[in-house]
């Protein structure tokens, strides 16, 4: 079991589910699996306590997923498995490495609870400083369990992580969801998403970065990290400034799937290192903060990338990686 701090400082809220991982032969591989999950995994092997706040499942699956967060150190706020049956997604990957999705999310397990749960759940932790979100629990059907718990969560003084990173293929109104999506991350202190992120959003701007500066401008949030696959990453400041960063040294790539939920993670646990405030982005950012942020955010995501499926690297993995490879950073 890996060792975390007992403090809980993070609480994560959203999908935990079954990934069915297509191969050539058409064999399925059932995988654990789900951003938030990912995330959540991901933040506590690198040394953070971390509470995941979703119910699981009774079945078989719930009882894996359970299990995977209790081994890597992670307190469950709702230890007692529900009846709901665990979400599934089938996923296909593509010669890139890049996976599609088909969910399975009616009466399941992880949207078996409530704002008012979530809230309470938050409030009984003395060190929680950070609260993160995202992906499926953007869909405008849990508004209801989302919204007001993140709203508690700013009125509190929680820095609020969202990840936007969307499944547009699942929601049957893209209008909707898009308009859903854009008032969610009115709540949050840091938005983290991908230039296809950017994109599916329908942005005005050139390229990824003027339409990330444009959604970021759009919002509360102080700061954003923005994700460019093998050209690295960016992050924007409310007040302006542009830090990017990426891998000198080529990486094969076995798959991508977790890789920006990796990069999320590394990203929280450098913010906590700093102990950031939840508006560190709106005065000026030292570059050696940035450079700090970023590449261990990147450092995370490529190890995740050299792995099948979602493997999250320990802090020791990212930091020995760092020695071995510094990313180049520029800002």
């Amino acid at each position: 079991m890996i060792q975390i701090n007992s403090s809980v400082q993070v609480a994560t809220a959203g999908e935990a589910l079954i990934d069915f991982i297509a191969h050539a032969d058409g064999r399925f591989e059932p995988c654990l699996g789900g951003a938030v999950y990912n995330l959540t995994r991901a933040i506590a092997r690198q040394g953070v306590g971390t509470l995941y706040l979703n119910p699981m499942s009774r079945d078989r699956f719930g009882r894996r997923l359970a299990q995977g967060l209790l081994s890597d150190g992670v307190r469950l706020a709702v230890p007692e498995a529900v009846v709901e049956v665990t979400s599934l997604a089938v996923v296909n990957v593509n010669e890139q490495g890049h996976p599609d999705y088909a969910f399975y999310r009616e009466g399941v397990a992880d949207r078996a609870t409530s704002a008012a749960a979530l809230t309470q759940a938050c409030d009984a932790m003395d060190h929680l400083s950070l609260v993160c979100t995202g992906a499926l629990a953007l869909s405008p059907d849990d508004a209801a369990v989302y919204l007001p718990w993140l709203a508690a969560q700013r009125q509190a003084g929680r820095t609020v992580v969202i990840d936007a990173n969307l499944r547009p293929s699942v929601m049957p109104d893209l209008g909707a969801y898009r308009r859903h999506v854009l008032a969610a991350l009115q709540y949050a202190d840091v938005i983290k998403a991908s230039d296809e992120d950017l994109l599916c959003l329908n942005l005005p701007g050139d390229d990824a970065l003027a339409q990330a500066q444009h959604l970021l401008q759009g919002s509360r949030a102080s700061v954003m990290a923005l994700t460019l696959g093998g050209e690295g990453a960016m992050l924007l400041t409310r007040q302006g400034q542009v830090f990017t960063a990426r891998e000198l040294e080529p990486i094969v790539v076995v798959d991508t799937v977790g890789a920006g939920d990796c990069f999320l993670a590394g990203l929280v646990v450098a913010m906590l290192a700093q102990k950031l405030p939840a508006d560190w982005g709106s005065g000026k950012v030292s570059g050696e903060v940035a450079r700090q942020l970023l590449s261990s955010a990147v450092a995370s995501a490529s190890l995740c990338v050299m792995r099948r499926g979602c493997v999250p690297p320990t802090r020791a993995e990212v930091l020995a990686r760092l020695a071995q490879f510094p990313c180049s950073f520029a800002g």
